[in-house]
């Protein structure tokens, strides 16, 4: 992205300096979370102290380890609908048959599709899928959601795994199972 001209704001608590440099790269060194203190910052903390002046369409691209869900549901509906295009790893969906962990991710996912349409699924290779009869679920997937305004085409692929997939680890392809197609 930056080497298209965008300015790639980073934040990350837990290395210490980017592994390389570009001048329109700007780091935090703070985590992403729900409150705003000495080591942690809200998405619309970051925002508003990164682009103060900005009410700019932005890209999102979250890798949080598990807190995405309550990130989600603490960001602002105004700030949510600032970004064009958001993708993120969902973590611990091995959990999804727990209820109380159910009753956090379902509203993340219906916060999300109230301003966004998720256009492509990838399930994350890195740690397996779970089974419940016959709904499998990945443990990790990496979703893309699209604002709603762009999306041109409600058409499905069924054709996976889709050319721009990527697997991140050493473990065996990982495809997204069939009864998340049918």
């Amino acid at each position: 992205c930056a080497n298209m001209g965008m300015n790639v704001f980073m934040a990350d608590k837990s290395v210490e300096k980017l592994p390389e440099s570009h001048e329109l790269f700007q780091f935090t060194k703070k985590y992403i979370g729900v409150t705003t203190n000495d080591d942690f910052m809200t998405l619309d903390d970051w925002v508003a102290s990164s682009m103060p002046e900005s009410q700019d369409e932005l890209l999102l691209q979250i890798d949080i380890e598990g807190s995405e869900y309550e990130v989600f549901l603490g960001v602002s509906d105004q700030l949510l609908k600032r970004f064009r295009i958001i993708v993120a790893e969902f973590h611990r969906l091995d959990l999804f048959w727990n209820e109380p962990f159910f009753n956090l991710i379902s509203p993340v996912f219906g916060k999300l599709l109230q301003t966004h349409s998720c256009v492509h699924n990838h399930p994350n290779n890195y740690g397996g899928s779970i089974k419940n009869g016959n709904i499998e679920i990945p443990l990790v997937t990496e979703l893309t959601f699209l604002r709603n305004d762009r999306v041109n085409s409600t058409s499905f692929i069924n054709n996976y795994p889709h050319p721009l997939d990527y697997d991140n680890s050493e473990n065996p392809p990982l495809y997204l199972p069939k009864c998340w197609y049918k």
